[in-house]
């Protein structure tokens, strides 16, 4: 099993940053970008991966008592991983996610998952950015 984890602080409330984070139609707004998801019947979803041109079945779940994410594949076991969203203060933010892999064969490889980690954490930032600046956005 490989693990990769990724926080980054944002400076918005951590209700506005889960509830960016949870909303299941923007996913593909902060996900990496070779990864779109189909919400079929929560909590399964299908995700469809663009380097492997392959469509599998998962499980996303969000636990906003918790102001987490989690999800994986549902067949096969390839992966997990989790998003945790915690208040620091002063009005910000701490966001962490974390993959999981069983199978390494689904393991693209360390500087592919931290890029990928670091730039979904970017582009969820810019979401929640444009959402605080622009609240009917």
């Amino acid at each position: 099993m490989t693990e990769y984890e990724r926080s980054r602080m944002m400076p918005a409330q951590p209700e506005h940053v889960f509830d960016q984070a949870a909303n299941v139609a923007q996913l593909d707004a902060w996900l990496p970008d070779a990864l779109h998801v189909d919400a079929e019947d929560l909590p399964a979803v299908t995700v469809h991966e663009d380097r492997s041109g392959e469509d599998m079945p998962a499980l996303l779940r969000s636990r906003p008592e918790q102001m987490r994410l989690e999800w994986g594949t549902r067949e096969r076991g390839a992966y997990t991983g989790w998003l945790q969203v915690a208040g620091i203060g002063s009005g910000a933010s701490e966001v962490t996610v974390h993959l999981s892999f069983f199978d390494d064969g689904h393991d693209p490889g360390e500087q592919a998952v931290q890029d990928a980690l670091d730039g979904s954490l970017r582009r969820l930032e810019e979401q929640v950015r444009m959402r605080i600046d622009n609240p009917a956005g």
